[in-house]
């Protein structure tokens, strides 16, 4: 008769905490940090026995038994093991927390009362890298890199026009990449917002240096390299001509003044009377450039 009340009363316990939610719980973790799973009493007599079991990547049994102050671990990590003495509080903790950790985990409190069963999906949550990119074509580029679950991503100003990839890695979690053509946009700074259980951040761009920068190599720089190149081919000319003149002018007889057309001839003169009466100054006193004639 006792027993049959006992199993009475577990039979409505377990059925009260299915139906207020108690039984069955979700948790959410971030990796890294540090996971407790709390299996909380049913009875004011001391329990008899605990244990826990875990499906997750691995099976992992962790137990306790209060008669023989004892404590038994079956393929389980380090990471694992009571937050507190498990008889006093059989609470469960995991740090830090993997991805190999996510799974379903059940705990089982033997009492005097009964058997009571607990059970916890625990779920492992990864923080995303996130990255704010511009390419050459004027194309921003916002990827959340491996987030579980995968990241949520917004543009700010709104559009319509964006593209999104997903890449889903191994271990479960996603990369997702957002691609948004700005080239005609009237908005030079450009935000995108991600969206995670882990991390909300917004990430901002400003494009007009990029698209400038970008004119610049690809437009500015072969029309300076072209006039830094007609220039000097130009001035090469006329000193080449000049000095012609020069050693033209240095030959001939006495001259009163230069007349400003001429015209290059050959360096070598038949004639080597130099006239000391002519100063370099009257040489170059009536000399413009813009007078400068070229004979091919």
């Amino acid at each position: 008769m006792t027993q049959t009340w006992a199993v009475l009363a577990a039979v409505l316990f377990l059925m009260i905490h299915l139906i207020g939610g108690s039984a069955y719980s979700r948790v959410n973790v971030e990796a890294g940090h540090e996971a407790v799973l709390n299996c909380p009493s049913v009875s004011k007599l001391p329990l008899l026995m605990v244990t826990w079991k875990m499906k997750s990547s691995t099976s992992c049994f962790l137990a306790y038994r209060r008669d023989l102050n004892e404590t038994r671990m079956l393929n389980c990590s380090e990471r694992m093991m009571w937050k507190y003495s498990p008889d006093h509080d059989p609470a469960l903790r995991i740090y830090p927390l993997n991805l190999n950790d996510e799974g379903n985990y059940t705990c089982e409190i033997v009492s005097s009362e009964g058997n009571f069963l607990f059970f916890f999906s625990l779920t492992v949550i990864v923080p995303p890298t996130l990255t704010l990119t511009s390419d050459k074509n004027g194309v921003a580029v916002c990827q959340a890199t491996a987030g579980k679950p995968a990241a949520k991503i917004s543009w700010i100003p709104a559009s319509n026009h964006s593209v999104e990839k997903d890449v889903h890695h191994l271990n479960g979690t996603v990369t997702r990449v957002s691609y948004i053509g700005w080239v005609n946009s009237t908005h030079h700074n450009v935000t995108c917002l991600v969206t995670h259980p882990a991390v909300n951040q917004t990430l901002s761009l400003d494009l007009s240096y990029n698209s400038s920068r970008l004119q610049y190599l690809l437009i500015g720089l072969p029309t300076s390299l072209a006039i830094v190149i007609g220039a000097g081919v130009t001035l090469c000319l006329i000193l080449r001509c000049r000095a012609s003149q020069l050693r033209k002018k240095a030959h001939r007889p006495a001259v009163h003044s230069v007349t400003e057309n001429f015209t290059c001839t050959s360096l070598h003169m038949n004639t080597p009377v130099m006239d000391h009466s002519v100063s370099p100054e009257q040489i170059y006193q009536n000399y413009k450039p813009q007078a400068t004639f070229m004979v091919y």
